[in-house]
């Protein structure tokens, strides 16, 4: 099957505005994200969506590849659905499974590429999928930039919000507690259907943009990751992400220098 990896990353985040182009031992954190997903031995193509100009250059600085977008994009996925539709009109070429895999996860690895898209290739019930990994501590838990999921007893997600679910204040004993990771992957047919839906009320309230599914009565299939990686969403992430990736494997297999 042809797999499409989309990466969208734009300069203005509301909560830590140019953070694409921060960089992280040398690398920008977007230069990170790209590289490591590349080395995914299940995505046939993969491509930087972004509206600015400073990170499709630098891409392309690197014979990376990438696709200019509209500044007017409300959720991540609407990026996704317009840089899908111009690579497959300039390339001719039609993509079996697409990939949203969020710009501000420089740890990622590719193995976790790999898990998120097997369900698909292998369970004829699964249209798309999503990642979750477990919460460790109380102030992952909390905070309110981490997305909290709660699963079924069949691994489908039953809602994704930023707020701490299910209820420390009932609960009697420990929970397993999991946050979402960010990367998503959609069969074409369930793409065509969630490319024509409208956002919905929770999606933009929560601005989470696998609600768009769950509010239209979608299933998505939950894929765990025990591998150690953050978000950046803030400076401290930032800082956070440095010191965690001092002993970074990958970092040097990439393709590309500093």
């Amino acid at each position: 099957m042809n797999v499409l990896g989309i990466i969208p990353a734009r300069m203005a985040s509301s909560r830590f505005p140019g953070k694409p182009m921060k960089k992280i031992h040398g690398i920008p954190m977007i230069g990170h994200c790209y590289q490591r997903s590349i080395m995914s031995d299940s995505i046939t193509e993969c491509y930087v969506a972004t509206p600015d100009k400073e990170i499709f250059d630098y891409i392309s600085s690197l014979n990376g590849k990438a696709v200019m977008t509209s500044h007017a994009h409300e959720m991540c996925n609407e990026r996704v659905f317009e840089a899908v539709d111009k690579i497959e009109i300039s390339t001719g070429q039609k993509f079996d499974i697409i990939v949203n895999i969020q710009g501000d996860l420089p740890m990622i690895f590719p193995s976790m590429i790999d898990t998120l898209i097997d369900p698909i290739l292998n369970k004829e019930d699964v249209t798309n999928t999503t990642m979750v990994d477990e919460i460790f501590t109380d102030n992952d838990f909390l905070d309110r930039n981490r997305v909290k999921v709660l699963i079924t007893e069949f691994n489908d997600a039953i809602i994704f919000t930023r707020e701490p679910i299910p209820s420390l204040f009932k609960s009697k004993e420990k929970f397993k507690k999991y946050k979402h990771v960010a990367i998503r992957a959609y069969r074409r047919d369930i793409y065509d259907k969630i490319k024509k839906l409208s956002i919905t009320p929770i999606e933009k309230i929560e601005g989470i943009d696998d609600l768009r599914l769950i509010e239209n009565g979608i299933k998505i299939r939950i894929t765990f990751t025990k591998e150690i990686t953050e978000t950046v969403d803030t400076p401290e992430d930032l800082t956070k992400v440095i010191s965690m990736m001092n002993n970074d494997k990958l970092i040097s297999q990439y393709s590309f220098g500093r």
